[in-house]
């Protein structure tokens, strides 16, 4: 893992100060990856929002038995709109168009993207698919949920909706598409001289395994959602039982991929996750090559264990094994990254700064996350709670206790990269707090509603379940305003905020041996390898403070 030292004249060169981007360039067809890569996570995390608000929406309706807030039909088009926003239009375009087009060109020493246009497309792809998304709620929105299953999804009078709301994914899967192509060349090809795949931060490779998933997985989801507009528009029966079709298969299309998508939106922030704690506990990582295979080999098992959200569905019993198996194994690789960041941890100089504090709360809430998956895993326990809140309780913790916490993270690790500046360190304990709190009040008691019987996806319930479901909605409320704090600190940090040093977290990797934010192609002259991405307190390493001794530029 040690990286080749390059010696040039200009090792200082890249530290110049940097030429301002306009402002108006963020809302420009710019193929720069560092304004994609913004672009990225501010119109994803304005879909975040909106979609929050939709969440906070449907936790009022659940604060009562009855169906008294909104009626049945506009609850289960917010429903849908609250999952298919969250998955489509934040997680997944935050965490591998934004972080990935912002640092993987960074780290590898690139210049930019392999394909700059195609990448500006990708992105430019995004506003009109979400533009879609939204318009579809006003020709009649769709209520069959994000999965869309048919018959539901095509045996309904909102034909026009549901319609726009299958070519919305179609068109935003197709972006994910091209972004993970350009991924996957930019990282096998562009890498400067004298970096080897095992000299890569480990963000790469969590990049790398998530581009090859996209690509694989993606097209089949887009071909069962064409066949699904083919029975909604022109009366064909592939999934539509009333004409001989088979709504099972429909499952299977596309569970191949929205299983993998899980690995898709946690993959990247593995990689966040692996390259937040070493600068911040001031400790190499433990086992670089053990968490890079094993984002490769959940890239494949992710592949192989789909059908375990149909044990339901008729499944044959020898497939239910295989399936259950296959996914007991995925934990193996998952837990071998668990392990390798508590050891990273243990015995560091911890900082216990707000991204330290966003990656350890990711560890613990994906730890209940993953737990509840084996359970989920295991067929007896997933036939019994299958479609209840246990459910609901489950994903949550993986997605958002995990990718949200991790994202969170990330942002203020990065964000003196991206702006220069400094985000204030007392509202990110604020924010951490309250989301923390927050998250757990409302979805830690969703796995006893689940083990109890209560059915997700309704807006009616029996009333035994009345007052957990009390406690659930005033988490939620907390978790929506712990949103206000970093929104304003946010904001007004990237206008006002004290400027940030090139490095002040004193990290390692390449990204940060050059200006903040970076200059248009990222350095002047060729970026330089030094040390290793994690070589803190090595021979290069003052011992007694671990802060790096920055060589003279030659002159």
């Amino acid at each position: 893992m040690t990286q080749v030292i390059e010696k040039t004249d200009n090792i200082g060169e890249s530290h110049s100060p940097s030429e301002k981007t306009p402002f108006w360039e963020y809302f420009s067809f710019s193929t720069d990856h560092k304004v994609i890569g913004i672009q990225y996570l501010v119109t994803t995390f304005a879909f975040y929002l909106l979609g929050g608000v939709l969440a906070s929406v449907i936790r009022a309706e659940l604060t009562t038995p009855d169906s008294d807030l909104l009626p049945p039909e506009l609850y289960n088009g917010l429903f849908t709109m609250h999952g298919t926003i969250m998955i489509f239009l934040w997680i997944v375009p935050a965490v591998t168009g934004g972080f990935g087009n912002y640092l993987v060109p960074l780290m590898i020493g690139a210049r930019d993207m392999a394909f700059p246009k195609l990448n500006a497309i990708a992105f430019w792809m995004i506003p009109p698919g979400g533009a879609l998304l939204m318009s579809s709620f006003f020709f009649g929105p769709s209520s069959s949920g994000w999965t869309a299953y048919p018959p539901l999804s095509i045996l309904t009078d909102q034909h026009i909706g549901q319609a726009i709301w299958i070519f919305s994914i179609i068109t935003l899967g197709t972006s994910s598409i091209l972004a993970a192509v350009n991924f996957v060349v930019t990282i096998w090809a562009m890498r400067m001289p004298g970096m080897d795949l095992f000299s890569m931060p480990l963000f790469c490779w969590a990049m790398l395994a998530t581009s090859c998933l996209v690509v694989v997985a993606t097209p089949v989801l887009a071909g069962a959602m064409i066949l699904l507009a083919f029975d909604l528009l022109v009366g064909t029966a592939f999934f539509n039982p009333t004409g001989g079709g088979n709504p099972v298969v429909y499952q299977h299309l596309f569970w191949f991929y929205s299983h993998p998508a899980v690995y898709v939106m946690v993959l990247p922030v593995f990689g966040i996750i692996s390259e937040v704690l070493p600068p911040h506990s001031r400790k190499p990582i433990f086992g670089y090559k053990a968490i890079a295979y094993s984002s490769m080999v959940i890239c494949v098992l992710g592949l192989l264990v789909w059908a375990h959200h149909m044990f339901t569905s008729g499944t044959p019993d020898w497939l239910r094994v295989f399936f259950m198996v296959a996914t007991l194994l995925v934990a193996v690789p998952t837990g071998i990254k668990v392990f390798s960041w508590l050891a990273t941890l243990w015995g560091g100089k911890l900082r216990l700064n707000s991204p330290l504090l966003f990656a350890i709360g990711f560890i613990s809430l994906f730890v209940v996350g993953g737990l509840s998956g084996v359970m989920l895993g295991s067929v007896p326990i997933d036939i019994h709670v299958h479609d209840t809140y246990f459910v609901v309780a489950h994903f949550h913790y993986v997605l958002f206790g995990g990718s949200v916490f991790g994202i969170y993270s990330g942002i203020y690790h990065w964000f003196p990269k991206m702006t220069g500046r400094m985000l204030n360190e007392f509202w990110g304990k604020v924010h951490f707090a309250l989301t923390f709190v927050g998250f757990n009040l409302c979805f830690f008691p969703m796995h006893i509603l689940g083990l109890q019987g209560m059915p997700r996806r309704v807006a009616q319930y029996d009333p035994q379940f009345a007052s957990i479901n009390i406690i659930c909605s005033v988490g939620a409320f907390l978790l929506a305003i712990s949103t206000i704090p970093f929104v304003i600190n946010a904001a007004y940090s990237w206008l006002r905020g004290p400027q940030a040093p090139d490095n002040p977290w004193d990290a390692l990797t390449l990204e940060w041996t050059t200006s903040s934010p970076p200059i248009p192609h990222n350095w002047i002259g060729e970026p330089v390898l030094t040390t290793g991405p994690y070589d803190y307190g090595v021979d290069e390493y003052d011992e007694e403070d671990e802060l790096p001794l920055i060589p003279e530029p030659s002159r």
